[in-house]
């Protein structure tokens, strides 16, 4: 890798573009490209790299489409369509072609199908409201495809809903659910095999269970653990994690390491940054397990919030709502690992990463 862009979405109304230079360890903003407003999360589509959906986190939130060009540019949007409710805080692209936009603040989503060229949405998706007792708010946070099912963690349900397609492309219905910890919050997951690594906001756990056979089968829990750190931390400070990644292991990163984002939301910023845990998952017969914690690494941000991996592995994206930028750190230690190796502190409120 000599230079590569990296576009990043945010709180504001355009999503910049960085170029990463590994070689001489810079990192840049090259340009602006406008969007709508508060493009917070991208996504690419899975085989196809022109192509980026953003989200639109507002109040009457949408999706949104965009050419990527030669050397990270970025086309104009060339299509919009309503999320159909409030806060859209992620979208999925499925290998469908169906893109799951989950409204945060509205409690409901879309499975929106686009037309052959992947760039143009279909405008017929049904809504997804997603059921709650009396009293509690459903706060979908994300969507991950597994096999022919959507599995969306509720942050204020504390269950990761089991949908599946209802006879056609946009209509998908609630067929099951997987309970998690009451008062847990879950936010984000990855899923490797047939095993689900959830990460909680409220209470800055990680936890691994077993996927049961839809819709309904046992889903156990194979092993918890806290990701918070607890080295130094200044009084006042409070926890509410944020991003997880686990990449394929490969032969240069032979362990599949996890990787969890630590917010600080509290009243006392920690002088050394949020912190980004290194975890790994070790499987006993697949009956159990246990994580094991190998790093907290100070990132220098405060409340970081995405991150991403580079193709290759090797280099990992993190950026700060608040303070701090953005920051490049390269995996050591064969993963176990990070070292900062570029950043740049021109931009905030960046939330949201692709490697391009």
């Amino acid at each position: 890798m000599v230079q590569v862009t990296i576009l990043a979405g945010g709180y504001t109304s355009f999503i910049a573009a960085y170029l990463f230079d590994s070689d001489a360890s810079t990192l840049t903003v090259r340009n602006q490209f406008p969007t709508g407003e508060n493009p917070s999360w991208l996504a690419l589509h899975p085989t196809n790299k022109s192509i980026l959906y953003a989200v639109n986190e507002i109040e009457q939130g949408a999706l949104q489409s965009f050419i990527v060009g030669p050397q990270g540019t970025l086309s104009a949007p060339v299509d919009t369509v309503s999320s159909g409710g409030d806060g859209p805080a992620f979208a999925a692209p499925l290998s469908t072609g169906q893109v799951a936009v989950m409204n945060f603040g509205g409690g409901n989503g879309l499975v929106v199908p686009t037309a052959p060229d992947f760039l143009h949405f279909d405008r017929s998706a049904s809504l997804i409201t997603f059921p709650v007792p009396e009293g509690v708010v459903s706060r979908p946070h994300s969507a991950y495809e597994f096999g022919e099912e959507l599995l969306v963690p509720d942050l204020g349900a504390d269950k990761v809903w089991r949908l599946a397609e209802n006879g056609a492309p946009g209509k998908w219905k609630i067929q099951g659910s997987i309970d998690q910890p009451k008062g847990s919050g879950p936010r984000h997951a990855v899923i490797q095999g047939n095993t689900l690594f959830t990460l909680h906001e409220r209470d800055n756990t990680l936890t691994a269970q077993t996927i049961g056979l839809a819709p309904n089968g046992a889903s156990p829990t194979l092993a918890s653990v806290s990701i918070a750190p607890t080295d130094g931390v200044p009084a006042g400070a409070q926890f509410a994690a944020a991003e997880i990644l686990m990449p394929a292991p490969s032969v240069r990163f032979p362990t599949p390491f996890i990787y969890a984002s630590n917010r600080n939301v509290g009243t006392t910023p920690d002088p050394r940054g949020d912190t980004i845990a290194i975890l790994q998952f070790v499987s006993v017969a697949g009956r159990t397990g246990s994580f094991k914690l190998v790093a907290q690494v100070h990132t220098g941000l405060q409340q970081i919030r995405g991150m991403a991996f580079s193709d290759c592995g090797e280099f990992l994206v993190a950026g700060a709502v608040k303070t701090g930028g953005v920051k490049v750190f390269r995996r050591v230690q064969g993963g176990a690992g990070l070292k900062e190796v570029a950043s740049d502190t021109e931009l905030d409120t960046r939330s949201s990463f692709v490697w391009v």
